[in-house]
């Protein structure tokens, strides 16, 4: 198998790379890819993987604020990470990592995103950390805690109070899912 990645900010995707993108991502999530979810996706880096049967694998990195030790940081969110069904575990999901991470180091403190239980395995092999401490948003009724998102949420490379359990991260506020 010949794969390609090619990374590409979003205004650079043309729409039916776009529509690829979304159909791999309902596929993969199993209807549970919503409008909001793809919202999120959009804005920042893509790491789009080709074979010759087309898309074999997407995943993107965006800005968001957070507050860490009392300071806002720029920090790479890494949303719609996934691999088509029939080149799962071939090393894809890696490859992909390996271009988001690198926009991550050079572009930002450092790297943040949420987790699900099968997904979790590729991130802590690669060095990814579950964030030990609490997390909150600003909202718009002001700062909420996040208590569904602990432990699923991983930091690359990860701040050295990472596994302080009295560290909070603050996260900027977005509709849908906040994490």
């Amino acid at each position: 198998m010949t794969l390609r990645i090619r990374t590409a900010h979003t205004a650079e995707l043309t729409p039916a790379e776009l529509r690829a993108v979304r159909a791999l991502l309902d596929d993969a999530f199993e209807g549970d890819f919503g409008d909001d979810d793809w919202d999120h996706t959009l804005g920042g880096v893509h790491a789009l993987a080709h074979d010759g049967r087309g898309l074999a694998g997407h995943g993107s990195v965006v800005q968001r604020r957070v507050r860490h030790q009392g300071r806002w940081r720029r920090v790479g969110y890494v949303e719609g990470v996934a691999v088509r069904r029939d080149v799962r575990r071939t090393g894809i999901g890696g490859g992909i990592m390996t271009a988001l991470e690198e926009v991550v180091r050079r572009a930002y403190a450092f790297g943040a995103l949420s987790a699900s239980e099968a997904g979790a395995p590729l991130y802590t092999a690669r060095g990814w950390r579950a964030w030990a401490g609490p997390l909150h948003a600003v909202g718009p009724q002001g700062v909420v805690r996040l208590p569904g998102e602990e432990g699923s949420t991983y930091v690359w490379p990860a701040p050295a109070d990472a596994d302080d359990p009295g560290a909070e991260l603050l996260f900027d506020w977005r509709d849908g899912d906040v994490l």
